[in-house]
């Protein structure tokens, strides 16, 4: 309240004074004249702030009570903050009326979550996408309407860096791909894509990879065959003899990425859980162990340290597969005056196997893409030492089919350390 309305109010309750002062000496009450006075100005007072109050409950701003004084500051103050809020209310309107056009017209789908996972808000490519119904969806969890497995786990596991595909039953077949985005306090955003097209096509891919190397296996086991054959003949010209070691050792290169090929294919071709059978890792070690001793050329130590006697619970043959390819990428590329070391352990999160070398290690961005199929560090390198780019491929199926994961820690010129995490359910427990 500014000074010239203080002033007002002053001198409008000294005028009152004055009058009941005035009025009382004429009867000789002078008190009772200016306590009169008084009555009747706080009187006026509260009959205005009821005025005040009516109007504020009626919200009719156009219906504003005019005063006279500081009760007229006060009414243009309040019409001033109605205004104002008023005109953000407006603003952000138009925003979210933007939002929600833009939105809208996105090719892909969006639902917004609370921290329960509960939905919000969704547009209307999630709603076809997803099956979601207008308003009646609003407020439930979204893992209530979604039930893919794959999906449920995603979402309780918390690891949210990489979408979930998974198979749509709404409507026509299609695959889509959902990933959880986490913002504000613990709520989160939903992106939907239909990736039916990319699906498929990797589908197409997988196929012709697959019967190509099956039809591939054939003619590459009877040209090693007679290649085997020649080498070992020994009225063979000695001016070829060379040239055909060297297409044998070609061709059987050739039948191992085929060979690695078809099990890459099976592997991708089903998604089932291995099943849980009991599997003796330390007999595993020491039979690797002798496998890598056993090459022409092999690390001077290859070492196995068993802290735990607990059998893993999988399927043998993908697990031998899995293991063998982790100890054989040490053994290349460790030099002779290196060492190798396995070790197998459990604890309360589970079982782990690790690889451990001190060969010529990975650079840290190369780390994130070596479980692509083909994928090599050094081409050349992987060429001389007869490596496929298939094997940490064929890994990362095996633990996946396991319920596993793979961890890599490298350093160039130090060596590498691959470990198996498997969950505790894959652990045999102890007697």
């Amino acid at each position: 309240m500014n000074s010239s309305a203080w002033l007002h109010l002053s001198a409008r309750l000294g005028g009152a004074l004055l009058v009941g002062l005035g009025v009382g000496a004429l009867f000789g009450m002078a008190w009772a004249g200016v306590a009169a006075g008084l009555a009747i100005y706080l009187a006026i007072q509260i009959s205005a702030l009821a005025r005040v109050l009516g109007w504020l409950h009626r919200d009719e701003p156009e219906a504003a009570p005019e005063f006279v004084g500081p009760w007229s500051d006060l009414v243009a103050m309040i019409l001033r903050l109605y205004r104002r809020k008023q005109y953000h209310k407006q603003r952000l309107l138009r925003l979210l009326r933007e939002l929600r056009r833009s939105t809208t017209a996105m090719p892909d789908g969006v639902v917004v979550l609370n921290p329960q996972a509960e939905i919000l808000w969704f547009n209307r490519t999630a709603a076809r996408l997803l099956g979601l119904r207008g308003k009646g969806d609003i407020g439930l969890r979204i893992d209530n309407l979604v039930r893919a497995p794959e999906f449920v786990r995603y979402l309780r596991g918390g690891q949210y860096s990489l979408p979930v595909v998974l198979r749509s039953t709404v409507g026509v077949e299609q695959y889509l791909s959902i990933q959880l985005v986490p913002y504000g306090a613990g709520q989160l955003l939903a992106l939907v894509r239909d990736v039916t097209r990319q699906a498929r096509l990797e589908a197409m891919r997988k196929d012709f990879v697959a019967n190509a190397s099956h039809e591939l296996r054939s003619p590459l086991t009877v040209i090693s065959g007679y290649l085997e054959t020649l080498t070992q003949d020994p009225g063979v010209d000695p001016v070829i003899a060379g040239p055909l070691q060297e297409m044998r050792r070609q061709a059987l290169r050739m039948t191992g990425i085929v060979q690695d090929l078809l099990d890459l294919s099976r592997l991708e071709a089903s998604d089932r859980a291995a099943p849980s059978r009991p599997i003796d890792v330390v007999a595993l070690m020491a039979q690797l162990r002798r496998d890598v001793l056993a090459r022409p050329v092999h690390p001077a130590q290859v070492l196995m340290q068993a802290d735990s006697k607990l059998k893993l619970l999988g399927e043998d043959e993908l697990i031998h597969s899995a293991f063998a390819n982790l100890v054989e990428n040490a053994a290349k590329y460790t030099p002779p005056e290196g060492s190798v070391q396995m070790r197998w352990w459990t604890d309360e999160e589970g079982g782990h196997f690790s690889v451990v070398d001190t060969g010529i290690g990975i650079a840290a961005d190369h780390i994130p893409r070596l479980t692509e199929r083909f994928y090599r560090v050094d081409g050349g390198r992987s060429r001389e030492t007869g490596g496929s780019g298939l094997g940490l491929a064929i890994v990362k199926h095996v633990l996946q089919r396991h319920g596993a994961q793979l961890s890599i820690e490298s350093q160039e010129g130090r060596g590498s350390s691959f470990t198996c995490h498997f969950p505790s359910e894959r652990v045999e427990r102890a007697a």
